[in-house]
């Protein structure tokens, strides 16, 4: 740092700012020594700040420091300014605020009612930050925190499976903008006022899509008609708007292409906003929103760290002993068949109260997971708290299951998530007098109630409305009302629709041997698809086989077979096709290929050009499948991606790299990361584990820094003689100082999040010669450089 900001420190903070760059110095010291030590290093602070405000250069400095923040500072309260509301429309934001606070400020964190403890907790207790991932090809970091994807980037289409998190991280952004409690990568959303729009909710009974008008009162806002006049106008024209539209997936396939354009249309009005969009990954298609500025993420599945996390706030919600949070996990790392279930907050809810309820017995399968789930919502739960009382509603497990799936499987043949409530009550009424026993105990208004309290499984978003817990039940429940109508030939029909694809799965899980003949040659065999689609079902009936626990060998081996010819995959949709089929797909991905060796005689220029592009397809096929892997991310895929870490092609090279952390620090280093080809590689570190284990390959010259680290903590564990490169992905503080303890170091990236990067205490790092600054960044201190170093403001892409 230069003078004027060490005197800005202050003698005391630039001591312990000191202190910390060498945590080295004091070892071997005393106790005594150690305080001397600091006592000493606070007087020298003290008498060179001294030192430094007598030199002439210091006032010309600080006047021009100060005229430098005095700009900054005028920018920033120009934006707060642009960002206030009106004085006529702030009651009613600070009152909206709060509405959006108290109604999206809980979240349900599944099984934790089993436990005494209440069926919500507080969203910002409960919120577990998950990762968002682009492809290599994508203008956003390969992995980011899924809470900052609007962080630098206007529109987002954020893709994820269900129970990924996508409708919490809808909740998370919408309580820290109406509460204001932002951090420092949140910052962008002050001042913004936050529309939740669920497109389940807002197309419920076929209803129109809502113009900004009526945004509040199309998802049942009770402030809506106290809105001023002209107030969404007035907030959507100055880019306040945080528009969050949740669920492409959760309407028909066949009013998407009319969301799309009222989508386009409210952009084209109010263009400066900021818009998320989440869908589960099949209901779109790749670019879906691409041309209209949209960047495409996908969530990546929990990793260890996120798993172990999750499973400890889950037991200290519940007021429940480490020692069970433990043992669970021991039981998730020692079980494949259990740790390929708990990638996503939803299952690793399921397996937790599972896991309490069963006093550690874990069902292994998804089919059994679900059906344990259930039994143990709609039976055991009330029995074993004597809920029952005499007089009150008594309805057999068997029973419960019969009537949800009824509405299940309405709302799944009528393509919604939604159902209105006097709709419910209609379809419990006609299915009361095939069960005597229950339409004997009470109105077909009655039952609804006591299905609505007491199911777990069904609530009201609305006063007029039901709907699921989670869109996994309905369809779970729904496959099970088809199988048992044998409704086969309508599964069949429907299959290439995403909706069902669950629907789909479960079927299979659900159906008896020779059904599960039935479906799967029906899916495999249809020729009444476009080429696109009869790729899709193939790809569907392989993701099918996890659930077919008995089935004839030669429909296996079909099945297979026609999921086989779809690999390898060639495009990013192909790869997504293949993630969504799951584990089962790695028995099916290939090794990477290699063209034969060329004959001694030379080749036209037609032959050059053809092998060159027989070579791109063979590198996209080896890019396209360690994707695939990648995301699948079991244990299992490290043996398919093993073969690929001698591949030249650096997009291959790149996703395997990046691909670590999403695995056994330890395995997946020593299998993969340390066998691949550092030329142009930047190795991603996030955690200091995955820096230790790199530091013992010998290191590496280019580092890509992701997650969290301190100064102190890289310095002492990277090898400081065989970095050269350096990409910051993850902010280390404003002081570039500490870099000067790596000698070699030429290029340094600083991937910020900041609207202004300060680089003059870079001047010490005397042998950096360039640095890398993103697009858009107001750059300071530059001038104070040597002109051995070269400044470059670019697009930062790894590859």
């Amino acid at each position: 740092m230069d003078d004027v900001q060490a005197v800005n420190l202050g003698h005391l903070d630039l001591a312990r700012h000191l202190r910390s760059l060498s945590r080295t110095a004091t070892l071997g010291l005393s106790s005594d020594a150690v305080t001397l030590h600091a006592s000493v290093m606070d007087t020298a602070c003290l008498h060179i700040l001294n030192f430094f405000t007598q030199r002439s250069s210091f006032v010309p400095r600080t006047l021009l420091e100060q005229s430098r923040s005095i700009a900054e500072l005028t920018l920033k309260i120009d934006s707060l300014i642009a960002r206030a509301p009106s004085p006529a429309d702030s009651p009613f934001e600070d009152r909206y605020a709060e509405y959006i606070a108290a109604k999206h400020g809980k979240l349900s964190i599944f099984g934790l009612d089993l436990s005494g403890s209440p069926d919500t907790w507080r969203l910002d207790a409960a919120y577990l930050s998950l990762d968002a991932a682009g492809d290599a090809t994508s203008a956003v970091p390969a992995l980011l925190s899924a809470d900052h994807v609007l962080a630098g980037r206007n529109r987002v289409l954020l893709r994820g499976v269900a129970g990924s998190g996508k409708t919490t991280l809808v909740q998370w952004l919408a309580v820290s903008t109406a509460q204001k409690t932002l951090d420092e990568h949140l910052l962008y959303l002050y001042g913004l006022v936050p529309f939740v729009l669920p497109l389940r909710t807002l197309t419920r009974g076929g209803a129109a899509l809502p113009s900004p008008d009526k945004f509040l009162s199309a998802v049942d806002c009770p402030i809506a008609s106290l809105q001023p006049l002209g107030w969404f106008d007035r907030v959507l024209r100055s880019g306040r708007g945080l528009i969050l539209i949740d669920g492409i997936d959760e309407i028909p396939e066949k009013d998407r292409s009319d969301a799309r354009r009222w989508l386009q249309e409210l952009i084209s009005a109010y263009p400066s906003n900021r818009w998320l969009v989440t869908s589960r990954p099949s209901a779109v298609r790749e670019h879906w929103l691409s041309s209209d500025g949209f960047a495409e993420l996908d969530l990546a599945p929990m990793s260890r760290d996120n798993v172990a996390e999750f499973v400890k706030r889950w037991h200290k919600a519940a007021g429940i002993s480490d020692q069970y949070a433990d043992e669970l996990l021991r039981a998730v790392r020692a079980k494949k068949d259990l740790g390929r279930l708990a990638t996503n907050p939803l299952m690793c809810g399921l397996i937790c109260a599972l896991h309490q309820d069963r006093r550690g017995y874990l069902p292994e399968g998804r089919k059994e997971i679900y059906d344990a789930a259930l039994s143990m919502l709609l039976f055991r739960r009330d029995r074993e708290r004597g809920v029952y009382k005499p007089g009150s509603i008594h309805i057999s497990e068997a029973h419960h299951i019969q009537l949800i799936q009824k509405l299940a499987y309405w709302m799944i043949r009528n393509g919604r998530s939604e159902m209105y409530r006097r709709d419910a009550v209609k379809l419990l009424g006609q299915t009361l007098p095939t069960m005597p026993k229950v339409a004997e105990q009470g109105s077909a208004e009655e039952i609804y109630r006591h299905l609505l309290i007491r199911s777990g499984l069904l609530r009201e978003p609305s006063t007029n409305s039901m709907d699921f817990i989670h869109r996994t039940f309905q369809d779970y429940l729904g496959a099970k009302a088809a199988v048992e109508e044998l409704d086969f030939d309508f599964l069949i029909a429907n299959a290439h629709l995403d909706q069902w694809e669950d629907v789909i799965r479960m079927a299979v899980a659900h159906a008896r041997p020779t059904e599960r003949i039935r479906l799967l040659t029906g899916l495999i065999r249809r020729d009444d698809v476009s080429p696109h689609n009869r790729n899709r079902l193939h790809l569907l009936a392989a993701a099918c086989l996890e659930h077919a626990t008995e089935l004839d060998p030669e429909v296996r081996a079909e099945v297979q077979q026609r999921a086989a010819a779809l690999i390898p995959p060639r495009s990013v949709d192909q790869a997504r096709a293949l993630i969504e089929v799951g584990p089962v797909v790695l028995d099916l991905l290939p090794g990477p290929r290699e063209l034969p060796p060329g004959e001694a005689v030379p080749l036209t220029e037609e032959e050059q050009a053809q092998r060159r592009t027989a070579q791109e397809l063979l590198a996209d096929e080896a890019y396209f499948t360690v994707l695939s892997a990648t995301r699948i991310a079991t244990d299992a895929a490290i043996t398919v991606l093993t073969p690929y870490r001698n591949h030249p092609d650096l997009r291959v090279r790149t996703e395997l790299a990046r691909a670590w952390s999403r695995f056994d620090a330890e395995t997946f280093g020593e299998e993969v990361v340390a066998h691949l080809n550092e030329e142009n590689l930047y190795f991603p570190v996030s955690n200091l584990r995955e820096l230790e284990v790199l530091s013992g390959f010998g290191g590496r010259s280019r580092i890509k820094v992701s997650g969290e680290f301190t100064t102190a903590d890289f310095v002492n564990s990277c090898r400081s003689q065989r970095l050269t490169h350096l990409w910051l992905e993850t902010d280390m503080g404003s002081s570039w100082g500490w870099l000067h303890h790596f000698p070699n170091l030429r290029s340094l990236t600083i991937e910020t999040l900041a609207p202004r990067v300060d680089l003059r205490s870079l001047a010490q790092v005397i042998s950096l010669r360039t640095i890398r600054v993103p697009e858009g960044v107001t750059i300071t201190g530059a001038e104070l450089l040597p002109p051995s170093m070269k400044v470059l403001q670019e697009f930062l892409n790894t590859v």
